[in-house]
C-alpha cells in the first residue's frame, strides 16, 4: 500500500501572468525603469530651415545636381540658383562644406529669411535664402544668395 505524499506548501502567484513576465505582443508605454541604458530618445523632425540649408549646400558645392533640388525652388530663385550652381561657390579643394550655424527671421508666419555660416575648408562663407510656404503647404526656396567670392 502506498501512502499519499504530503503536498508541498508553496505559495502560488496570483491568477494571471507572473509579475516578472511581460507579454511582448502587447505594446506598453516604457517606464523610466524599462529604458535600456544607452538608448537615444526619439528626436523631433528637423526644422525646414535646416533641411533647406543642407540641400542648398549640396547643390552649391557640386555634390548634387541642380535638378535634384529643382522642385523645391520657385520663381526667380531657380535662375539664381542655376547661375550659382555653375560657379560652385561652396566647393573647396578636397574639403566638403559643412553648415556651422543657421539662423532665421520670420517676417510673416509663412516666410523664413535664413542665413547660414558654411565652412569650406579653412574659409567661412555666408549663405542666405528665403523660404515661403506654398498653397500646397510645402516649403519652397524663393531667393538664394552667397557672398561674392574673392580670389
Amino acid at each position: 500500500m502506498t501512502r499519499p505524499r504530503p503536498r508541498p506548501t508553496v505559495s502560488r502567484p496570483p491568477a494571471g501572468r507572473p509579475p516578472a513576465r511581460r507579454d511582448s505582443r502587447r505594446p506598453s508605454a516604457p517606464g523610466p525603469s524599462d529604458r535600456r541604458p544607452g538608448t537615444i530618445p526619439a528626436q523631433p523632425p528637423p526644422h525646414p530651415t535646416e533641411v533647406f540649408a543642407e540641400r542648398l549646400v549640396l547643390v552649391l558645392s557640386g555634390q548634387r545636381p541642380m535638378h535634384w533640388f529643382a522642385r523645391y525652388v520657385a520663381n526667380t530663385a531657380f535662375d539664381d540658383l542655376a547661375r550659382l550652381a555653375e560657379l560652385r561657390p561652396l566647393s573647396a579643394d578636397g574639403h566638403r562644406p559643412t553648415v556651422h550655424r543657421i539662423g532665421h527671421y520670420q517676417p510673416h508666419p509663412e516666410t523664413y529669411e535664413v542665413f547660414a555660416r558654411v565652412a569650406t575648408g579653412p574659409r567661412l562663407r555666408a549663405l542666405a535664402f528665403r523660404l515661403t510656404l506654398g498653397p500646397d503647404r510645402k516649403w519652397r526656396c524663393t531667393a538664394v544668395e552667397t557672398e561674392p567670392s574673392h580670389p
